[in-house]
C-alpha cells in the first residue's frame, strides 16, 4: 500500500505521537466508544508507515477540559517534543482534542511549521507548510472554540434564567436545607439551628469573627459535606476562623437568594504561569439578588449591620477596631513626626505608643517618639469628659438637626445626579432588550448606548461616595443623650472594660496626633473631633526614672545647712522632723543620710575633739595592738567616750599617756606588734 504524498521519509524517521483527551472523567467512563476509537491511530499510524516501535500514545490528559493549556502534563509534553524535533506527526480524532483555545492550538501548529510536523486526523493530513492546509486547521480551531463557547451560553443563559425565578439549586450551606418540594427551609435538626444560631448570637456580643472561635472553643460546629465518600452528610467539628467569617458573611441566612457572588478569573504569574482564582464580587456586581426568598436565622438589616462591623475590624485594610489593652488611643494615635498611625506596646504591665519604626517602608524621623500610653490617654479621658458637660452636651443636641440639615443640602446635588444617570441607564437597558437580538446594527448602538449610561452611572454614584466620605458621620443624638446620662461614673466604674471605653471615645473622637519636639517639657497632642472640629491640647511629660527616685531639692538644703554639725542619727532624725522623705518616699535612716552625704558630697562633723585620740592612734603611741585598748576600755581602765559613727574618743593628755606607757611596761602579757612596712611607710 502506497503512502500519502504529505508523508515523506523524514516523518517516518521520527515518531507518530497519538494525543487522547477526554474532557471529563464522566466522558471517560461513560464514552467509552471516543475513547477506543483515539486509542485505534496507533494502528492508522502504522498504516501510514511509521513502525510500531515509533508509534507513541500520549494519554495523560484523560479527564482534563481542553479549555486552557494550564494542568494539562500531556499537552505540554506534546509541545516540548514537537519543538525539538522528535515528533513527525500528531494524530488526533479532530483538531478540538488538541486544545479548544485557539491561542494555545496556533501556538502548536507555528511549532508544527517550524519542525516539519503534520498533523492528521479523521478527515485527512495537514502539512503546516503548506497554506491551505495551514487556513483550514486555523478554521477548525476558530470553529471548535466557538462552538465550546456556544454550548457553554445556552448552559449559563438556562441556568441564569433558572435563577432569575429563584429556582436554581445548588448546595446550601449548613443550618439550610431543601424540603421535599424543593423550598429552601432552616434545617429541621435542632442541634445545627442552635449552633447556627449561638454563631450570629457570639459576634452580636463579640463584634468580631475571632471572638466567635473563641466562644465556641470546646463545642463543635456542624459542616455539610460535598463530594467523596461523605456527600450530603452532616459532619461535626472544631469552628476555624475561616469557616466563621464565611457563616458571617453568606446573605443566604439573611433569607437572600443570591447567584452569581463568585467568579472565576485567570491570573498570569510573573514566571507565566497561568492560574485560575475565585474572587467574590462587589454586591452591585452579582448576577441575581431575590430578598426574603427562604426563611433566615437574621434579616437583611442585621446582615447588613455584620458585614460593616467585619469591614471595621480589616486591620490590613487600615481599620483599627477597639481591643482589649488599657491603652485608650489605641489604633487612633498617629505620629506627628511621619504621619503614620502609632503602634502599641505593652511590657511590665505598661502601656506604651511608638512609632512603628520596625517596618520596612518607615522612614524614621527625628520627631518620632515612644511615650508612655497613660500620659496621653489621661489627658485626652479628662477632656473627653469636660467636653460632655450637660451645657455641652444640650447645645449639641439642639445643633445636631441643623448640622444633618446642611450635610443633606451638600450632597444633594450628587443624589439627584445619580437617580438620573440611573434613570438614564434602565432607559437604555429597557431600549437594548426591545431590540430584536438579529438586528444586530441596531442592537450595537443599544449596547454602546447602554454601556455608556452604565459608566456615566458609576462615575455619578462614585462622585457621590467621595462627597460623603469627605465629612465624618455625627453620632446620632439618642445615642449622645444615652451617653452623657452618668458619664464620668460610667467611664470610672469597674465593670467598664478597656474596649467599652475606646467605643465610647471613638464615639466622638476620630484621632489624636502626637506632636513631640526633642527637648521640650510638655508633649503637644491635637484632637480630631467627629464634627471635623480640631483642638490643640498640651501634657506633662513624665518624669525620668532617675528624676522620679531624685530626694527632693528642700531633703538636699537642710542636708547641706545641718550636716556638717549633726552625725547621721541626728541628721536622719531632723530630716524626718522636717517632713521629708527619700526619692522612694520612705523616712530616711542614718543609712539614707550617710549616702546623702556621699551623693551631695557634705562633709561630716569632726570626730575628734581637741586632746583627744581614736583608738589606732593611742595603739599607734603606744607601741601596742588595738585589741589592748579596747581592753583597757572595756574594764573601764581607760575613759572614752563615743563619737560620730559609733567611734571611740579617747581624751589623752600627757599624764594618761604616762600612766598607759607604764602599764605596758610593768605587764608580762603585752608584747609590742611587729610593724608593718609597705611602700607609704610604717603601719
Amino acid at each position: 500500500m502506497s503512502r500519502p504524498e504529505k508523508v515523506s521519509a523524514a516523518h517516518l524517521q521520527r515518531l507518530a505521537v497519538v494525543y487522547v483527551r477526554q474532557s471529563t472523567l464522566a466522558q471517560v467512563r461513560q464514552h467509552t466508544e471516543s475513547t477506543q476509537r483515539q486509542y485505534a491511530l496507533a494502528e492508522e499510524a502504522q498504516r501510514l508507515g511509521w513502525p510500531a516501535a515509533r508509534v507513541e500514545v500520549i494519554d495523560d490528559d484523560l479527564g482534563v477540559s481542553g479549555r486552557s493549556a494550564d494542568g494539562r502534563s500531556g499537552f505540554r509534553e506534546l509541545v516540548g517534543r514537537v519543538c525539538v524535533g522528535e515528533v513527525g506527526a500528531i494524530l488526533g480524532l479532530e483538531v478540538s482534542r488538541l486544545a479548544r483555545s485557539s491561542a494555545d492550538l496556533q501556538r502548536l501548529l507555528e511549532l508544527a511549521r517550524l519542525t516539519d510536523t503534520l498533523v492528521i486526523d479523521s478527515d485527512g493530513i495537514y502539512d503546516l507548510a503548506d497554506f491551505n492546509d495551514r487556513l483550514l486547521l486555523g478554521l477548525k480551531g476558530t470553529m471548535s472554540e466557538a462552538e465550546l463557547h456556544l454550548l457553554a451560553g445556552r448552559l449559563q443563559g438556562a441556568k441564569r434564567a433558572a435563577a432569575e425565578r429563584g429556582e436554581l439549586r445548588f448546595p446550601l450551606p449548613v443550618g439550610l436545607v431543601y424540603d421535599d418540594e424543593g423550598q429552601t427551609v432552616i434545617d429541621p435538626d435542632e442541634q445545627v439551628r442552635a449552633a447556627v444560631a449561638d454563631l450570629f448570637a457570639a459576634f452580636e456580643q463579640t463584634g468580631s469573627a475571632y471572638g466567635v472561635v473563641g466562644a465556641f472553643a470546646g463545642r463543635r460546629f456542624p459542616r455539610r459535606a460535598f463530594g467523596g465518600a461523605w456527600a450530603g452528610e452532616l459532619r461535626w467539628g472544631r469552628l476555624t476562623h475561616s469557616r466563621a467569617l464565611g457563616v458571617l458573611s453568606n446573605p443566604a441566612y439573611a433569607g437572600a437568594y443570591v447567584y452569581g457572588r463568585f467568579r472565576s478569573r485567570r491570573l498570569v504569574s510573573p514566571d507565566g504561569t497561568i492560574r485560575t482564582t475565585t474572587v467574590e464580587l462587589p454586591r452591585a456586581e452579582w448576577a441575581v439578588m431575590i430578598h426574603d426568598h427562604h426563611a433566615g436565622y437574621i434579616d437583611w438589616e442585621t446582615f447588613l449591620r455584620n458585614e460593616a462591623r467585619l469591614q471595621r475590624n480589616r486591620t490590613n485594610a487600615g481599620e483599627r477596631p477597639p481591643r482589649e489593652g488599657e491603652a485608650l488611643l489605641q489604633g487612633i494615635l498617629v505620629c506627628g513626626g511621619c504621619g503614620r498611625q502609632m503602634s502599641t506596646r505593652y511590657q511590665a504591665g505598661r502601656g506604651y505608643y511608638e512609632c512603628s519604626t520596625s517596618r520596612a517602608d518607615h522612614v524614621q524621623t527625628p520627631r518620632c517618639r515612644s511615650v508612655r500610653a497613660d500620659t496621653l490617654d489621661q489627658a485626652v479621658a479628662r477632656r473627653l469628659l469636660e467636653a460632655l458637660s450637660p451645657e455641652e452636651v444640650a447645645l449639641a443636641l439642639a445643633a445636631a438637626d441643623e448640622v444633618q440639615q446642611r450635610r443633606a443640602r451638600s450632597t444633594r446635588a450628587a443624589e439627584l445626579a445619580v437617580e438620573r444617570a440611573r434613570y438614564q441607564a434602565d432607559r437604555a437597558e429597557r431600549a437594548f432588550h426591545a431590540c430584536e437580538p438579529e438586528h444586530r446594527l441596531v442592537a450595537r448602538s443599544l449596547e454602546q448606548r447602554w454601556e455608556a449610561r452604565l459608566a456615566a452611572l458609576a462615575e455619578a454614584e462614585q462622585t457621590l461616595a467621595q462627597a460623603q466620605a469627605a465629612v465624618a458621620p455625627l453620632p446620632p443624638p439618642a445615642e449622645l443623650e444615652a451617653l452623657c446620662a452618668d458619664l464620668p461614673g460610667l467611664w470610672a466604674a469597674p465593670t467598664t472594660c478597656a474596649r467599652d471605653r475606646k467605643r465610647m471615645l471613638r464615639t466622638l473622637i476620630a484621632d489624636v496626633t502626637l506632636i513631640s519636639e526633642p527637648g521640650a517639657k510638655q508633649l503637644r497632642i491635637g484632637i480630631r473631633w467627629q464634627s471635623g472640629a480640631t483642638e490643640p491640647l498640651d501634657v506633662e511629660r513624665p518624669p525620668r526614672a532617675q528624676d522620679a527616685r531624685r530626694t527632693p531639692a528642700a531633703a538636699v538644703e537642710l542636708a547641706r545647712r545641718r550636716g556638717p554639725e549633726l552625725n547621721n542619727h541626728e541628721l536622719a532624725a531632723e530630716l524626718n522632723a522636717a517632713g521629708h522623705r527619700t526619692g522612694t518616699g520612705r523616712p530616711f535612716d542614718p543609712d539614707a543620710a550617710q549616702w546623702l552625704r556621699w551623693r551631695h558630697q557634705i562633709p561630716s562633723p569632726p570626730l575628734l575633739a581637741a586632746g583627744e585620740l581614736s583608738v589606732r592612734d593611742v595603739a599607734r603611741r603606744l607601741g601596742v595592738s588595738d585589741g589592748v585598748i579596747y581592753y583597757w576600755i572595756a574594764h573601764d581602765q581607760l575613759d572614752a567616750r563615743r563619737g560620730p559613727a559609733n567611734r571611740h574618743c579617747i581624751p589623752f593628755p600627757r599624764e594618761v599617756e604616762q600612766a598607759c606607757r607604764e602599764r605596758v611596761t610593768n605587764s608580762a602579757h603585752i608584747t609590742a606588734p611587729t610593724e608593718i612596712v609597705t611602700a607609704g611607710g610604717a603601719v
